[in-house]
Parts: C-alpha cells; structure tokens; sequence
C-alpha cells in the first residue's frame, strides 16, 4: 500500500527535524573540547543525517533546516551546556518518535524510531560533563542558602525591623554561612575520593550560596519596607527553585515537581518557623531596634 499526502508531509516535517537536530550536534561537536564528547556529538550527527536520507528515500524531497532552532539550540548549549542543551531539544522527540512508530510496515521508519528512542539516549549519557559532575555541589550550596538564609532573613525581619541592618546582619550571616560550606565540601570532597577534586567541589558549592545570598539580601537593599522586602525574598527563593530544579531535571532526567516541591515547602516551612520565633523574640524580650 502507497503513502497517503498526509504520511509524506509527516515524513517531509520528520526529515526537517533529523537534518535541523545533525547541525545542531554538528555546530557542538566544534564547541567541543573533550575529544570523547566529540566524537559522540559527530557520531549523533551523522545518525541523524542518516535518518535524514532514509526519509529521502521515501518523500523525494530535500527540505531545508529549521535555521532559528539550530541558532536556538547550539546557543542554549553554549550557555547552559551540552546535556542541557542536547536533553531540552530531544524532549520534543517524544512525539516524533511516536509518528515514526505508526509507520509499522516500513521496517526503515520502524529502525530510525527504535535509534530515536533509544540508541541515542544512551550515546547522550556517555557525554562527560564538569557541571554535571560537580551538581551534588551546586545542589547542597543552593538548598543550604536558601533554607538557612530564607529563615534567617525570616527571623531578622521581625526581631530587628530595620531594612540596612537586616541586610548587613543577613550578608555577615550569609558570607559566613558559604565560606564554611565551601570548607566542609573540600573536606568532605577530599576524604570520599571519587575522582572529585575537591578545590572545584568547594569553589561549586561556595559560589551557589554567595549567588544565592546575593540575590536574597537584594531586596532589603533596595526597598524600605521590611515586610514586602521580604515577601519578595520569598518569591524570588521560590524562583530559583524553579530555574534550579527545571535545569536540574531536565539534565538528570528527573522529575521537576517532586524536587521543585520538596525544596519549597522545606524553604518556606523553615522561613515561616523563623519569622514566629523572630515575633516572638522580639515580643517578649522588649528589644526594639
């Protein structure tokens, strides 16, 4: 049985894809330094061309790339790094893969579905990554200043009342708090091993918190009042824990809401615990700054 125009023009959208997706591994494998990870990245590269041919065979068509989309996604790559940036583009496969598989009686089609799927999936894993490898670091550095900090900014802000001092008090607090992290990442870095060094570790680790802080004690910099200081700080804890956690899962494979809602609840419940003991300090001791 023939294609109906509605398979070739599926097919036509398909081919777009595979030779759109080989100049984005394409343009990476240049970027790339690691010479294993360029050799992945051409290997996919070529894949993906190949699929683009096959798919030649059948609709008689040569469409061109989609330009924006390899703009797109090499830089996206270049800024947030090549698993990200490589994990993002294939997400929207899930349904292309699904199209190929309806094309049952073309063992070639069924072939490029089955490599789509799975085939590099698994060459996309081998890719090493520093960022990746150092995330345990990011992780406890990001979790850390924004439970600790988040609380402690909680509690200021009722105990002192004062815009410039919860600032100074949060950022001693805060630079205090990422130095001592850093060092317990380097010691503890140190004694698991692993192939970790334990400098790049701590440098991870202390630089998400001091980011954090940074970006936590903003708002009592800028506004005089205390309370909308505050809700502000809170807001912009729960974005990073968005940003965070939908790199994080999209890099990793993991579930975004399960770890975006762990983190905030343990954030928010922590920040709410230190602004009733920051009422009631501030209550019962009579001190008013």
């Amino acid at each position: 049985m023939g294609m109906t125009k509605q398979m070739i023009e599926n097919l036509v959208a398909f081919q777009v894809n595979e030779i759109t997706e080989s100049l984005v591994y394409r343009n990476l494998s240049k970027l790339e330094k690691n010479p294993e990870n360029k050799r992945v990245l051409e290997h996919i590269a070529n894949e993906e061309l190949k699929h683009y041919k096959v798919l030649k065979q059948f609709t008689n068509k040569a469409p061109l790339p989609d330009k924006f989309r390899v703009w797109k996604f090499t830089q996206i790559a270049r800024i947030f790094g090549v698993t990200f940036g490589i994990k993002l583009m294939e997400k929207g496969e899930v349904h292309a893969q699904s199209n190929y598989g309806a094309f049952k009686e073309y063992p070639e089609l069924v072939q490029i579905a089955t490599e789509e799927g799975v085939h590099e999936k698994e060459l996309i894993n081998m890719i090493d990554e520093e960022r990746l490898n150092y995330m345990g670091s990011v992780v406890l550095g990001l979790n850390d200043a924004l439970v600790e900090l988040t609380g402690a900014l909680a509690g200021f802000t009722l105990a002192l009342n004062n815009p410039g001092l919860i600032a100074l008090t949060g950022s001693i607090t805060g630079i205090a708090a990422a130095l001592s992290m850093a060092s317990s990442e380097y010691l503890s870095t140190k004694s698991e091993g692993g192939g970790k060094s334990a400098i790049k570790a701590s440098a991870y680790t202390g630089t998400a918190y001091l980011i954090t802080v940074i970006l936590l004690i903003l708002p009592f910099l800028l506004l005089s009042n205390v309370f909308l200081s505050l809700s502000i700080t809170i807001g912009t804890a729960l974005g990073i824990i968005a940003v965070f956690n939908y790199y994080y899962s999209v890099a990793k494979d993991e579930s975004f809401k399960h770890r975006f809602l762990e983190m905030a609840a343990l954030s928010t419940s922590v920040a709410g615990i230190s602004f009733l003991i920051g009422y009631l300090l501030n209550k019962f001791t009579g001190i008013n700054v």
